[in-house]
């Protein structure tokens, strides 16, 4: 059959209906043959964009307390144990010039008591082995926000109205519990008797661990040189350890008593269960 001729094939044949009533219903029903099988498209609603774009900001706000909590207290963390080392090193630096209070004593005696530098100086380090095999943090004066419990190279703060390491009263220090790097995150896994390690540059001061208290925010008092009960002559050397509680949360605050022990000068070099962890060179 050539192109110019007409297909008389029965597909191709035109429908012959005997009335117009047959004829309306035939194309009634080819037409309805045309939208089976397709698929409504369903009608947006303000009801459902909004939805979805909780569920999007949602998933955005998670992801980002994820990194803000999580990640950036490893990062922060990090960065604070990196220049806790370097000022470890700087004291036994300082101490190597006879920058230290004391000369280059072996027998303990009596604890070399620091003068308290100005706000936001560094002047030593807090090791905790039960916080970590390698932990340290460097304490500076005051517990300013920005520039101290905020600051990625430091993250501990000594309450200038307390006393200093060694000295008879109460050395009290704050850090976060978490964000900004956490140095306080495993304060509630202290156990009776660890070890606390203070480092300045006369040598390192050793705590034992005794208890914990939870009070308001307004319990000051633990900062007196008898912690709780102010307005007493102190006897007896203690460290004091605050951070907020419960966790992610500022309600009330965690305290972490510890009694001192003893003190290593630095000519005698650190304690053995910390040896690892100072960076002492002389």
């Amino acid at each position: 059959m050539s192109d110019a001729e007409i297909d008389q094939s029965p597909e191709t044949q035109p429908v012959l209906y005997a009335s117009r009533r047959e004829a309306r219903r035939a194309e009634a029903a080819a037409a309805n043959e045309k939208v089976v099988g397709v698929v409504a498209r369903p009608r947006l609603s303000v009801t459902g964009v909004l939805g979805e774009a909780l569920i999007t900001a949602g998933v955005l706000v998670m992801l980002f307390l994820g990194w803000y909590i999580w990640l950036n207290d490893i990062v922060a963390g990090g960065e604070q144990q990196q220049a806790a080392e370097v000022v470890q090193e700087e004291l036994q630096d300082q101490w190597e010039r006879g920058e230290a209070i004391t000369e280059r004593p072996t027998d303990p005696g009596e604890p070399a008591v620091s003068v308290a530098p100005a706000a936001g100086q560094v002047f030593g380090a807090l090791i905790v082995p039960r916080f970590g095999a390698d932990y340290t943090r460097a304490i500076a004066t005051g517990v300013d926000v920005q520039t101290v419990l905020n600051n990625r190279r430091i993250g501990i703060g000594h309450y200038s109205e307390t006393q200093m390491p060694g000295e008879v009263g109460n050395f009290a220090v704050a850090a976060h519990r978490t964000t900004y790097g956490a140095a306080f995150g495993a304060i509630d896994q202290l156990r009776l008797g660890d070890r606390i390690y203070v480092e300045t540059v006369d040598g390192w001061y050793e705590y034992s661990f005794r208890g914990l208290e939870y009070v308001w925010p307004t319990g000051v008092d633990v900062l007196a040189p008898v912690p709780t009960v102010p307005g007493i002559s102190p006897t007896d050397r203690v460290l004091t350890m605050t951070s907020c509680n419960p966790r992610f949360s500022a309600a009330e605050r965690i305290i972490a008593y510890a009694v001192f022990e003893t003190w290593y000068p630095r000519a005698g070099g650190p304690p053995t269960e910390i040896s690892g962890v100072v960076q002492a060179q002389g």
